[in-house]
């Protein structure tokens, strides 16, 4: 390793450091079946938070649940934002204002979107199911799925597929060999971010499934109640979310 490098790789390492420490603390207080001060380190390891958890938080099912709807959530989201992100990437499209309108939902705080929501899907009879919620998800998802699938939409791709259209590409080979290529690094982290983004959703999910066990809602009545369990259930929440951020980042070549 030259010398120039040594420092930047020193400095990457204390930035990863500092970022995994909280998660540290996480493990450990997952597994601390015995804590109490002023003991610096638990007394006593063992499994009693993922027991409880999965015996009395129902965690099996909430962690279900939210992979569902966090699925469900991220294919409607590209597939309704895809024109729209499409549309957006013109040139002539691309004005402040258009980008402030699309952009709008995420300044209303998602328990108000939810509570707007919850009577008029009660109606419709889909509250509290995981169609209904990931409905409901679209509102906080969809900004961020058209913003950042727009930024691949860029003229060149429409270039290139009229050059295929020319040597006679259809609708199908077009989108398979020239726009999904073209824009995979924005696909890639639009799906990430509409999965995160709906797997950590609280406030939506409340009002609209409170009912239906997912792992925000589970977790936050442990927080105040029993610490060990909801260390054990926060483990189960970044788990997911960081396999598909690796997911993503491989498929993005590291682009995100």
């Amino acid at each position: 390793m030259s010398r120039a490098r040594a420092p930047r790789r020193g400095a990457e390492v204390v930035l990863a450091a500092l970022f995994a420490a909280p998660l540290l603390v996480l493990v450990v207080q997952a597994f601390a079946d015995q804590w109490r001060a002023p003991a610096i380190v638990p007394t006593d390891f063992g499994t009693r938070g993922f027991a409880s958890a999965f015996a009395q938080g129902n965690a099996a099912e909430a962690l279900l649940n939210s992979t569902s709807i966090a699925l469900l959530t991220t294919a409607l989201a590209l597939i309704i934002g895809w024109p729209a992100a499409r549309a957006l990437g013109s040139e002539r499209a691309r004005r402040p204002a258009v980008i402030v309108l699309v952009a709008l939902p995420l300044l209303i705080p998602p328990f108000a979107t939810g509570t707007g929501l919850a009577e008029w899907f009660i109606r419709l009879g889909i509250a509290d199911t995981i169609h209904g919620v990931a409905l409901a998800h679209l509102t906080a998802v969809l900004p961020y799925v058209v913003l950042i699938l727009a930024l691949g939409f860029t003229d060149a791709v429409s270039e290139l597929e009229d050059v295929a259209r020319t040597f006679g590409a259809g609708v199908a080979q077009r989108l398979a060999l020239v726009t999904v290529p073209s824009i995979a690094a924005s696909l890639a982290t639009a799906a990430l971010l509409a999965f995160l983004v709906s797997w950590a959703q609280y406030g939506t999910t409340l009002a609209v499934g409170g009912g239906l066990p997912t792992l925000p809602v589970t977790l936050l009545p442990y927080i105040r109640t029993d610490a060990q369990v909801a260390a054990a259930l926060s483990l189960l929440m970044i788990g997911p979310a960081v396999l598909v951020l690796g997911v993503a980042l491989r498929r993005g070549r590291g682009t995100l």
